[in-house]
């Protein structure tokens, strides 16, 4: 792939997709500082690997991949960077909705940040939208799995929500 049209698509779907890589960086910190460090560090991972997509899966699903291995690996702290760039990436860390839930919906992202990193990944996938099918070739589970861990998920999540 060319570098003019890697540059083209991968400002098109960061564009598109940037409510997917938010939700990957509020699930796994809840820290402004911490987020913006991941979002950058997601953006630049995605822009060094646009040119290996090759388009077995949507962009969407193909970019949640990149960003969850990302979140994953920052989270770990194998590789993550303890100097700052000088050139820094100007992205809002959150999307905050306009209807006065705020409070509700940082507690769910509070919540989910405490679930195990695969059913994390599962019920961010589902929050997007993606069907039991897509969310299952992306994890590498069963369909009947994906189901059965997002049910788990829902009735943890509801049980802590109440409290």
């Amino acid at each position: 792939m060319r570098r003019q049209r890697q540059d083209h698509l991968f400002q098109k779907w960061l564009d598109e997709h940037k409510g997917i890589i938010l939700k990957v960086v509020r699930a796994f910190s809840a820290d402004p500082e911490e987020q913006d460090d991941l979002f950058q560090d997601i953006v630049i991972q995605l822009w060094m690997a646009v040119s290996s997509y090759r388009g077995k899966a949507k962009p969407a699903t193909w970019i949640y991949r990149v960003a969850m291995n990302r979140a994953l690996t920052w989270r770990r702290g194998e590789e993550r960077e303890h100097h700052r760039r000088d050139q820094v990436l100007e992205w809002p860390t959150s999307e905050q909705p306009d209807d006065g839930h705020a409070d509700q919906l940082e507690q769910l992202y509070a919540e989910i940040r405490q679930l195990p990193p695969l059913d994390r990944s599962l019920v961010l996938l589902h929050l997007d939208g993606f069907s039991h099918r897509e969310i299952a070739d992306t994890v590498g589970l069963t369909e009947n799995n994906v189901g059965v861990r997002l049910s788990r998920c829902r009735k943890r999540l509801a049980e802590k929500l109440r409290d």
